[in-house]
């Protein structure tokens, strides 16, 4: 199966939540720590994402769960729908995002943020606080981000203090924003 570079983005964003919901979908005992979770998504917008992973946690497990669903939903249900299957595919929290394969996809989020949609704009700032997580050149990645959805493009300052994958990274989210922003 392959994903595009967003799609890839957004199971990373949320590989702490797809792990979870498998974890407590074989173990009935770590359903506890889920729901409080669920709870909070559901409340924060989540209507239609999580009354189906609720399903999928009471044994659902076809394909018509995906109904309806927008992209971003699509994307984390099929992904726990799979590590259900195969805990193979399941999205590493830990991993770094491939600087070459992160720019389309953080450079579309950030665009559709930056023109006031707010799933977006949510699901790019839980990346960014993964992004502050881990440290180094994503930290700053994640500090800048606010700023690029505001229409930040210098790269001279964007890249202040970042090294050379960082900065290689700013450069071809900026290039890709310059593409959506043309069109």
């Amino acid at each position: 199966m392959t994903l595009s570079p967003r799609d890839q983005q957004i199971r990373l964003a949320h590989a702490g939540l797809i792990r979870l919901v498998v974890q407590a979908a074989q173990n009935a005992n770590a359903r506890a720590e889920l729901d409080p979770v669920l709870t909070q998504a559901e409340q924060q917008g989540w209507t239609e994402l999580v009354p189906r992973i609720r399903r999928v946690l009471d044994g659902a497990r076809d394909t018509s769960l995906l109904r309806g669903l927008d992209e971003e939903d699509t994307v984390i249900l099929t992904a726990i729908l799979a590590g259900i299957q195969d805990p193979a595919t399941l999205p590493d929290p830990e991993a770094a995002a491939d600087p070459t394969q992160a720019a389309p996809g953080l450079a579309q989020m950030i665009h559709a943020a930056g023109r006031g949609d707010a799933q977006a704009l949510h699901w790019l700032s839980q990346m960014a606080e993964q992004m502050t997580r881990a440290g180094g050149d994503m930290a700053r990645l994640g500090g800048i981000t606010k700023r690029l959805v505001d229409g930040e493009r210098d790269p001279a300052r964007l890249c202040k203090g970042m090294g050379a994958q960082g900065e290689s990274l700013v450069l071809s989210l900026l290039s890709e924003l310059g593409k959506l922003e043309r069109h």
